[in-house]
């Protein structure tokens, strides 16, 4: 998986499955754009990731996360819940504030 924090008037976490970085999917009006410039950044194990969103869990933050994997983690980490998922073209998708 992919992370990378952006630092602006509150954090934003942007997670996803590295396979996903740099492609497009839609699905009726639905569509995300997985951008390399937003979702890019460091190569991350699953426990690594689970630990910087129970971090994260207490801050301010707005969070992007696209993919099985990166999805299913946040799921674990409690993050977000089923009900704040969609699916684009069969991709998870989960975007808000923690």
């Amino acid at each position: 998986m992919q992370l990378k924090i952006h630092e602006a008037y509150r954090r934003i976490i942007a997670l996803a499955d590295t396979d996903l970085i740099g492609k497009t999917f839609s699905e009726g009006i639905k569509q995300i754009e997985v951008k390399q410039n937003f979702f890019q950044g460091q190569e991350k194990s699953k426990k690594e990731v689970l630990k910087i969103l129970k971090d994260m869990e207490k801050e301010d933050a707005t969070f992007n996360i696209i993919g099985k994997e990166a999805v299913e983690t946040a799921l674990e980490a409690r993050i977000i819940s089923k009900n704040g998922i969609i699916e684009i073209n069969g991709i998870p998708v989960a975007l808000g504030l923690m």
